[in-house]
């Protein structure tokens, strides 16, 4: 469709075939990132409009519907900004103060009764929670440290009721964790009630219901502000070879610039040493004697391994895992200072040696309590319970470090659903495992169920709240299980087969902060 006497240039948007999730032909709005000649023949860059980015691609002329073209709009002399002429741009930071200073958050109410106004994340996380098996319902009520609970039993239904303690006058509610949340189980038909979307926790892994938290500055790859350097936002690496898999990268990664003309790639699988031919790969492979990564292997239980890597140790090995890890991440940028950090590969052994299969990293310290920095299930091995393994294992040494833990923000799209999937199964387990003794209805806080699992509060919170369990009935907040949300998670737990064994894990914490420089 293209028409040769129009010249397409950088910045120009149009609508590009392509094939969707099904193999049905679409036609989405994108834009020209970079048009280059190869014999004669024009190739076009192209980013997708609303797409991820790794979804960019080179294309021919013939997939572009040069009548809907639109050329790039010239941009305003003067920077502008809310109106202002003269004003300088804007940093991340101001951007994200300025949203939340223009925008108000509301709760949004389905309402079926009349609800008193919603609480705070804080006064959320301070609610208890009544778990239920199949036709039962959770309660989520807060209480006060001296308080005793009070249950009532009606006829025919065990319940419990306990009312919400309102704040006491010039007395100031401490954030998250300054109250204990009572747990109890009781067998009733889930009520008729009001929902309540609860707004995110201050650090909830998903931002996008909310204000944007500002980038962050540190991290093993901290957050992306080149997105106007139209030299990576394009992939630059066409293809590697990993062992016995070939690789197609999803994002810019800065390797050597003399690299990215090659059609492959290769790396050595156990060292991730680049290298720019196969011949020099088969003479790499006589000299490099490893056959697993090097560090110590602190795991093993059948043919899955993890062996800890030390930053400063083994520095060669780390910053080949961070370009290789670069081009499947996005929203990163490379740092190559890998000593404050430890990474923790996952392998599948065979025959012939322990082969990467993904990994993750974590600052030695961290005042925020991040248990991951960064963390990637290579291509080959997503979809098959790597990624819930790497991140079980990650809350495995927080166990062990007797911490709780929260991966690094932002995350990925991937990252997001992989943790949010994770916490949910992981939560849902304890609640519906819990039985009665005595006699008596079981009891559990929420500061119980982080220390169990190791999943920071806030995170609870938010998974409570993403799951959509809260409500409110007679006076009181309540989680109610549903059938669906039961037999969803009965179903999801029998797919997963990779767990975590705790006898085979050989970890000793170490304290970093006495260490000196690491």
């Amino acid at each position: 469709m293209a028409d040769h006497s129009v010249e397409i240039t950088e910045g120009c948007r149009l609508p590009v075939l392509r094939k969707n999730q099904v193999n049905e032909d679409e036609w989405p709005l994108a834009e020209i990132l970079s048009v280059k000649d190869i014999l004669g023949k024009k190739l076009y860059y192209v980013h997708y409009i609303d797409f991820n980015k790794r979804l960019d691609e080179w294309v021919t002329p013939d997939r572009l519907d040069i009548k809907k073209l639109q050329f790039p709009k010239k941009e305003a002399k003067t920077p502008m900004k809310d109106g202002l002429p003269g004003s300088r741009p804007s940093s991340p930071e101001r951007d994200v103060k300025r949203k939340a200073e223009s925008v108000s958050l509301a709760t949004q109410v389905t309402a079926v009764t009349p609800v008193p106004s919603l609480p705070s994340s804080a006064e959320a996380s301070q609610a208890s929670v009544y778990p239920a098996m199949r036709d039962s319902s959770f309660s989520i009520k807060s209480r006060d440290e001296h308080e005793p609970l009070t249950s009532l039993t009606t006829n025919g239904t065990t319940s419990i009721q306990r009312h919400l303690i309102p704040p006491q006058p010039g007395r100031k509610r401490k954030s998250c964790g300054g109250t204990d949340e009572m747990v109890k189980m009781f067998q009733n038909n889930s009520p008729r009630c009001s929902t309540i979307y609860l707004l995110p926790g201050e650090d909830s892994q998903d931002s996008s219901d909310g204000i944007p938290s500002a980038p962050r500055m540190t991290g093993s790859l901290v957050s992306d502000r080149s997105h106007d350097d139209i030299v990576t936002r394009m992939k630059n690496i066409d293809c590697i070879e990993l062992g016995r898999h070939r690789l197609k990268p999803w994002y810019f990664s800065p390797y050597p610039q003399e690299l990215t003309s090659l059609l492959i790639l290769y790396l050595c699988e156990f060292c991730l040493k680049y290298l720019k031919s196969l011949k020099c790969l088969q003479r790499h492979l006589t000299k490099c004697n490893l056959r697993h990564p090097p560090g110590n292997e602190i795991y093993r239980k059948g043919t899955i391994s993890f062996f800890e890597i030390d930053g400063r140790k083994n520095k060669a090995y780390s910053q080949n895992l961070c370009l290789l890890a670069k081009c499947f991440l996005d929203h990163k940028t490379l740092y190559y200072d890998t000593d404050p950090f430890l990474f923790y590969v996952m392998t599948e052994y065979d025959s012939k040696g322990f082969h990467i299969v993904g990994y993750f990293s974590k600052e030695k310290e961290s005042t925020e309590d991040y248990n991951v920095a960064c963390i990637l299930t290579l291509p080959p091995y997503q979809r098959r319970g790597y990624g819930k393994l790497l991140i079980e294992f990650s809350y495995e040494l927080s166990k062990v470090e007797g911490k709780t833990g929260t991966p690094e923000k932002p995350l990925s799209d991937l990252g997001l659903l992989s943790y949010r999937s994770y916490w949910s199964q992981t939560i849902l387990e304890i609640l519906m495992d819990l039985k009665s003794e005595n006699g008596e209805r079981p009891q559990i806080t929420i500061n119980e169920i982080s220390e169990i699992t190791s999943v920071k509060k806030e995170d609870v919170i938010s998974t409570l709240q993403y799951l959509n369990l809260i409500n409110y009935y007679k006076g009181q907040y309540i989680l109610t299980l549903s059938e669906d949300i039961v037999e969803g998670h009965e179903r999801a737990m029998q797919k997963r087969h990779l767990r975590i064994d705790p006898k085979c894990l050989h970890f000793t914490p170490k304290d970093w902060s006495k260490r000196g420089k690491w």
